[in-house]
């Protein structure tokens, strides 16, 4: 009985020439796959904003850049670092906007970011320009190469320098808080807002303070990966912005330190979702880089 089955299973001719093209197909069909997933305007819905009062806002030359309105897809960094960009759905070309860079944590890219972040649509509305980036296995060399990603965005779309700013979660979230002090590229963000960053008060005990730049840091009471890091790294930031030592709490919740110099913010905003969940208080991120941008 049992060679009698076992008979059944031998391939025909036929069966075999189908194995193999299915063999043949099927790394192109998950190339597909993974490229369509990355390149998904799923969750990519970008609002029409208002440009009214803009005239006092850094302008930009007409016909000088090239980039095209509403989600685009599939942009790279030099060394092959893909992000997608979404502006706003009525965006001028000759008006400086705010740039807005969201980094990915591990295991994710930014179609997934986009997602889960769910940024699109408000940050667009409000009037940003905003980026979703991989992610890269990290290193301080691959955090440069993000660093790259404001100034790439800026030669085809009209962006304001004084208004670049940087968040992401986990991973992401620790690319954003080092490119703000390493001293290569601290010069970039003019505010961050990173999320469940990997950092802690031990890391950055060997790196000088660099000047004073509005922080606010998102971390969760139930983040057991890196427990108590948003705690420790806010204290850092605030030492560094010369804040009165011990935080406030405002309206929307977060701890503010006050007595900032240059009238910087520095917040520490707590939350009480797992680690690997965005945070979801996108209303006070995106006000806090608005109010800092002006």
């Amino acid at each position: 009985m049992f060679k009698a089955y076992s008979d059944k299973l031998k391939m025909t001719p036929a069966i075999r020439n189908n194995a193999f093209k299915l063999l043949f197909l099927l790394p192109i069909l998950i190339t597909l796959i993974v490229f369509f997933s990355e390149n998904s305007d799923e969750y990519s819905q970008v609002g029409s904003t208002s440009y009214a009062g803009q005239n006092e806002n850094p302008q930009c030359v007409a016909a000088t850049f090239e980039g095209e309105s509403g989600a685009i897809n599939g942009e790279s960094t030099l060394e092959g670092i893909k992000y997608n960009i979404r502006t706003p759905l009525n965006y001028k070309a000759t008006i400086a906007h705010p740039l807005l860079v969201v980094f990915s944590p591990a295991g994710s890219n930014r179609a997934k970011t986009e997602k889960t972040t769910a940024l699109t649509l408000k940050a667009t509305t409000a009037g940003f320009i905003v980026a979703y980036a991989d992610h890269p296995e990290l290193s301080p060399t691959s955090t440069i190469e993000l660093g790259t990603i404001p100034s790439l965005i800026a030669k085809q779309w009209c962006i304001d320098k004084e208004r670049i700013f940087l968040t992401g979660h986990s991973d992401g979230g620790t690319a954003a808080m080092a490119l703000a002090f390493m001293s290569g590229t601290k010069h970039i963000p003019k505010a961050i807002a990173p999320s469940a960053a990997g950092i802690n008060s031990q890391d950055l005990r060997d790196h000088k303070c660099p000047d004073p730049i509005p922080v606010m840091i998102m971390h969760s009471v139930n983040d057991h990966l890196f427990p108590k890091y948003g705690q420790q790294t806010s204290g850092w930031w605030a030492a560094c912005n010369q804040c009165e030592p011990i935080p406030e709490k405002i309206a929307n919740g977060c701890m503010a330190y006050t007595g900032c110099a240059k009238g910087v913010k520095t917040w520490y905003c707590e939350g009480d979702k797992l680690h690997a969940q965005w945070p979801g208080i996108n209303d006070t991120l995106l006000d806090f880089l608005i109010s800092t941008g002006r």
